[in-house]
């Protein structure tokens, strides 16, 4: 049996990963960090102790392992310790490529970010559109834009990496929850009272799990593939409106100016960063990025790797009552007598973890 050593197994999309690993026939060695342990369970799935910034726990992890999908990060668009973000995303970036390297492993995967990748208007953006530094505001950008860098450096000496770049991901056992799914929280809990002129492409995480495991399979080394829903294009509007669908709460009407968004973070930054040290509720890399529409074209992952393409909705759907079902937030009236399920392969996966 292929084992695949996998980095990042405790998040959101690296659980994900784990699962569709398994459920194509792989054993998975997790490696974990100490303090932290996996929330499920398999015969297929084991875990090393350990840190990508430490690279003799990396190379003990790494035994017997045929490949690896390095999907550790530091996923924070605030932080008390940037350094940390560089740390874990750069240099741990580094450990794990050159510890892979060193045991001749010979397929490598390397989750990136959609961060990476340059928006122009007018145009939707592919894996051909390469960020430049000046591209990047904050410190977890980057961060990533660094280890992309570094990768394609490593590249370009015959290791064998392929590059994806996620969008935003959606669905259950968002435990954080990240950006994407504290905007679901937020709307549930009625903290939504306008919305900013934005838009990203959004994908469901299971459809990112399966394009890891598939650009593992068939990805060619050295290119990059963005793991994106073709029709995820979805303003920040459209997707509250989505989300009022499905839940039956009202959707906000007022549009907030990009500069009062710009005021508001300044503010939740000072008072919450600077003077509470506690992450603010907008973050300033949050509202710059939101600055255009992170719009891609993730065509060729669907065309060369066959990546899935489920439905948005049911995603939304399946995250929406993830959420309410561990208490992230109060379930809507419209939902209180609702049986509608979810799919069957999103039950399944809960089942698993619980």
């Amino acid at each position: 049996m292929t084992r695949v050593l996998l980095t990042g197994a405790t998040g959101f999309i690296g659980g994900h990963i784990a699962w569709s690993l398994i459920q194509r026939g792989y054993e998975v060695v997790a490696l974990v960090r100490p303090g932290h342990s996996l929330n499920w369970k398999h015969d297929s799935l084991t875990s090393r102790q350990g840190d990508v910034r430490d690279r003799d726990s990396v190379r003990y992890a790494l035994a017997d392992c045929d490949a690896v999908i390095h999907a550790a990060a530091m996923y924070a668009l605030w932080s008390n310790n940037p350094t940390a973000l560089y740390d874990i995303n750069v240099q741990g970036t580094r450990n794990v490529m050159e510890m892979a390297a060193s045991a001749g492993i010979g397929r490598i995967v390397h989750t990136s970010t959609v961060g990476t990748i340059r928006f122009q208007s007018g145009r939707l953006a592919d894996e051909s559109d390469l960020a430049s530094p000046r591209n990047m505001s904050g410190h977890y950008k980057r961060s990533k834009f660094e280890a992309e860098r570094l990768v394609r450096r490593m590249v370009a000496r015959g290791i064998p990496i392929v590059v994806v770049n996620p969008t935003a991901p959606i669905g259950r056992t968002d435990t954080k929850p990240t950006p994407t799914g504290r905007i679901i929280v937020d709307f549930l809990k009625r903290r939504f009272p306008a919305f900013v002129d934005t838009g990203l492409n959004y994908v469901d995480v299971t459809d990112v799990a399966d394009g890891h495991v598939l650009a593992m399979e068939q990805g060619t080394p050295g290119s990059r593939y963005l793991l994106g829903n073709i029709e995820g294009n979805l303003t920040l509007n459209e997707l509250l409106i989505r989300l009022s669908r499905i839940t039956g709460l009202p959707a906000p009407k007022v549009r907030l100016p990009y500069l009062a968004a710009r005021i508001a973070g300044g503010i939740d930054n000072f008072v919450e960063g600077t003077l509470l040290r506690r992450e603010p509720r907008i973050p300033l890399e949050g509202v710059r990025m939101a600055q255009q529409r992170m719009w891609v074209d993730p065509s060729k992952a669907v065309r060369e790797l066959g990546v899935p393409q489920h439905s948005v909705d049911d995603a939304l759907e399946g995250a929406v009552r993830w959420f309410i079902e561990n208490g992230y937030a109060p379930t809507p009236p419209s939902l209180r007598d609702s049986s509608s399920p979810t799919s069957r392969r999103t039950r399944t996966f809960r089942e698993r973890v619980r």
